[in-house]
């Protein structure tokens, strides 16, 4: 697809999200879910957030808002069939009429899948695909406390299937959140390794979504301004994490990268990515990080000019090179490397004789079959091989 078809492509834009952005926007939780009607919110968080006081500032603000809260914090990175059916047996007892999500996309795609069985019930299996809801989801809440994911732009709950490690993509508008609270400070008690991988991690949803079959001139809108933010503020909210003009960046850039996913979709490095996840407990922008240089590499036969686009909106003179992909890849890398994350699949302990299998899992997963350039079991191979 070149540059007028893209412009004459097609998309359907249907804002369902109210954004609250600023400083202390957590604290209007309560106000705000008084407005949609809530008296019993079910706050899906992960217990790793009470430390550092996220889930009690939210409760305190729906308590004093007249609300009834139950808590539940059984919330693990990326979520499966398990964890969203552990939720709704706590929301069966407890009858919510509201749901808040309180974390990172981890709770935001919990939450959603919770939605889907405690209002529509069967299994998360039955909403594979989009639009399979038939009745009224409840109104939700989200509150990111990561600059990464985007989930609270997006309708889509990924979910995995605990056997076959498959994310399972469980869409329907009603499951997007009504309102999305965006507070910068919250971000600043991420510990620095999460706001690499999370930071890392929006920045390949910008670069994805920017060049995949599904993209239009308005999902490009929003990657292209996504990835102008995260890439400039990157390092800086590294060396600087109480920087709340840096954060606040950071947010605004993976909220707008979740956006352009809402309205696009992603490509091959988050189906190279998973299987890993799957396998090694990698950490998701990790694997993704490992993966995206080399993807870069693989597309730019067939969308240089697009990465090109992405190379003129930012300054990027010191990874210059004749082609547009290899300056992002090289880029990439040296943010990769200033991060201090590992470099080579090697590094994290993957083992080479596993890459067939890796291969063979990345080939069935559904983000891949939206890459800009077509790709093949062989070429999953080779890109795995290019990484390690």
């Amino acid at each position: 697809m070149g540059r007028m078809s893209a412009l004459l492509s097609h998309f359907d834009y249907f804002p369902a999200t109210r954004v609250v952005f600023g400083i202390g926007a957590l604290d209007r939780l309560g106000e705000l879910a008084r407005d949609l009607g809530a008296t019993r919110v079910l706050l899906v968080t992960d217990p790793g957030l009470e430390a550092v006081g996220h889930p009690q500032r939210a409760r305190e603000s729906l308590t004093k808002a007249g609300i009834t809260v139950e808590i539940f914090d059984g919330v693990e990175e990326n979520p499966t069939t398990r964890h969203v059916e552990a939720g709704v047996a706590v929301a069966q007892n407890f009858h919510p009429d509201c749901l808040v999500a309180v974390g990172g996309g981890s709770a935001m795609d919990c939450a959603k899948g919770i939605n889907f069985l405690y209002t529509n019930g069967g299994r998360m299996h039955d909403y594979r695909g989009f639009g399979k809801a038939k009745q009224p989801m409840l109104p939700s809440i989200g509150v990111p406390t990561t600059a990464g994911t985007g989930s609270e732009a997006q309708s889509y709950a990924l979910i995995a299937d605990p056997e076959t490690h498959i994310k399972m993509a469980c869409g329907d508008r009603k499951a997007a959140f009504r309102i999305a609270i965006l507070d910068p400070v919250v971000t600043t008690t991420q510990p620095k390794h999460v706001t690499a991988d999370t930071g890392l991690d929006a920045m390949a949803h910008a670069l994805e979504s920017y060049v995949c079959t599904k993209r239009n001139v308005w999902s490009q809108m929003f990657a292209r301004e996504a990835w102008r933010l995260l890439q400039a503020n990157f390092l800086r909210v590294l060396e600087h994490p109480h920087d709340l003009e840096a954060r606040a960046a950071m947010q605004l850039g993976a909220h707008l990268a979740g956006q352009a996913i809402e309205l696009s979709m992603l490509g091959a490095t988050h189906a190279l990515a998973n299987p890993l996840t799957a396998h090694y407990g990698l950490v998701h922008g990790l694997a993704v990080s490992l993966m995206l240089p080399h993807v870069i590499r693989f597309n730019s036969t067939e969308v240089d000019n697009l990465y090109a686009d992405l190379v003129a909106v930012t300054d990027l003179s010191c990874h210059a090179t004749s082609h547009a992909g290899e300056t992002l890849a090289s880029h990439l890398e040296h943010l990769r490397q200033a991060a201090g994350l590992p470099s080579r699949l090697q590094e994290v302990g993957v083992n080479p004789a596993i890459i067939p299998l890796l291969a063979e899992e990345a080939a069935q997963q559904w983000t891949g079959k939206f890459n800009p350039r077509p790709v093949s079991f062989d070429d999953f191979v080779q890109l795995y091989q290019a990484a390690y």
